[in-house]
């Protein structure tokens, strides 16, 4: 029998979102790869993103193609208390 899915909650998937953009370095990343490797809808993350945008977690570079995102500095330090915050939330059973 297989176990119910488990969604992500927004919390969840901009934990996801966000350590996708740092992990993509000084090169930055598009949506579309932002898509693909976070595992969450265009639309979506293109809500996500302006979210970071607007909380300067994120800078957007507007080229041809549309926009590559990098992470800031503020972006690097709050996805660091993030992902503190997300391991005590999983050690205590509590999904996030």
């Amino acid at each position: 029998m297989m176990a119910k899915q488990q969604y992500r909650s927004e919390i969840g998937i901009l934990n996801d979102i966000l350590g996708v953009i740092a992990d993509s370095g000084r090169n930055g990343i598009m949506i579309s790869a932002i898509t693909k490797a976070a595992n969450v809808s265009h639309s979506s993350v293109n809500e996500k993103c302006q979210k970071l945008v607007d909380a300067n977690l994120v800078n957007a570079v507007k080229d041809g193609r549309g926009n590559t995102f990098f992470i800031t500095e503020k972006g690097m330090i709050f996805l660091e208390q993030l992902r503190r915050f997300t391991q005590t939330m999983k050690s205590m059973n509590i999904r996030y």
